[in-house]
Order: C-alpha cells, then structure tokens, then sequence
C-alpha cells in the first residue's frame, strides 16, 4: 500500500513557473520509481517525466524538456516537479504516480496515484 498526495499547484500566467511537490508513504520511497503526468480537459493522460529509484536517472517528455525538470528526495520521502516558462498547453490536472518495479513513460508501469493537483496557465 502506497499513499501519494501532490501539492503545489496554481494559476500561474505564461512565462511564469511553478513547483509541484508529492508526498510518499506506505512503503519505502527508496524502492520507488516515481513519475509525473498530466491530463488536459478532453485529452488523455500523458507522460511528464520520471525519475529512477536511486534519482540517477531521469526522463522527460518533449513537450516539457528543458522547462520542467522532476527531482527526489529520498530523506523526505518526496518527489519534486519544477516547471519554468509555462505555456498555456501545460495547463493540466497533475498527478504523482509511484511503481514497484521499473520505471518510464509507460503509464502501466505505475501502480500507485495521487488524486492530482490543477495547474492552470493563462493570460
């Protein structure tokens, strides 16, 4: 049993940024991969970014390379979403997912979910 809650979300306008934050408890968080995705209004759930157990290993998607960057922090049980110079397009409900074994953009992959948080983007 894993629990996930996010936070940090907002309305921001473009251009500005915003850090979301996930809370782990439940298991070990060491023994995690973690991940971020996202779903607009009438799209499908969509792959953000990921990061390994150690955090040696991290994985974005196109959409957000070079402005989104995702972290851990394995002291705090917690995984970071930092998102810079956001675009009206990056406007989502946000959750933070966990899984047990591997790691990716495959949504499969994760077992466990956050409930999300809105991050709104508009002028």
């Amino acid at each position: 049993q894993v629990q996930l809650k996010e936070s940090g979300g907002g309305f921001v306008q473009p251009g500005e940024s915003l850090r979301l934050s996930c809370a782990a408890s439940g298991r070990p968080f060491s023994s995690l991969a973690m991940a971020w995705f996202r779903q607009a209004p009438g799209k499908e759930r969509e792959f953000v970014a990921g990061v390994s157990v150690t955090g040696r290993s991290t994985q974005h998607a196109d959409s957000v390379k070079g402005r989104f960057t995702i972290s851990r922090d394995n002291a705090n049980n917690a995984v970071h979403l930092q998102m810079n110079s956001l675009k009206h397009e990056d406007t989502a409900l946000y959750f933070c997912a966990a899984s047990l074994y591997g790691s990716g953009s495959r949504e499969t992959a994760y077992r466990y979910w956050g409930q999300g948080t809105q991050v709104t983007v508009s002028s």
